[in-house]
């Protein structure tokens, strides 16, 4: 069974009791886009790794280069192609491209704040609802 419930599970003392409660379309809605909610935080999350290591992997380099010469012109990959450019040209580029970087990690941590928000709020509202019937978690 999935981490989300998709179908209603009584325990015991529910079964006793005869308290079963209705899912409803509603329910059911609320279900389905906590449901791809975690999924896109979990792709998120996977984005928001990769674009760090990057950031090391840019910071790195740029560590490297400045151990080079001034007048020497290093390899530069853009694509799949590698150029000689020159040492200043080659800082500022990876400059452009940390700050690039920078940007998108922000976008992504706004996103997955604000997704998991609203899974926050979800997660309220179906607890209260199913109480333990119901496991959201991971």
């Amino acid at each position: 069974m999935s981490a989300i419930m998709q179908r209603r599970m009584l325990s015991k003392d529910e079964e006793a009791a005869g308290e079963e409660v209705e899912v409803r379309r509603e329910d059911q809605d609320r279900i389905n886009k906590f449901s791809r909610l975690s999924s896109r935080e979990q792709v998120l999350e996977d984005d928001l790794k990769a674009k760090a290591k990057e950031k090391e992997e840019l910071d790195d380099l740029s560590t490297e280069l400045e151990l080079a010469d001034e007048d020497e012109t290093v390899p530069y990959k853009i694509g799949d192609a590698f150029f000689h450019v020159k040492l200043e040209q080659a800082q500022e580029m990876l400059e452009d491209a940390t700050s690039r970087i920078d940007d998108d990690v922000a976008k992504v941590e706004d996103e997955l704040s604000s997704i998991r928000d609203e899974m926050r709020q979800l997660k309220v509202e179906l607890y209260a609802r199913f109480g333990k019937s119901i496991n959201l978690e991971k």
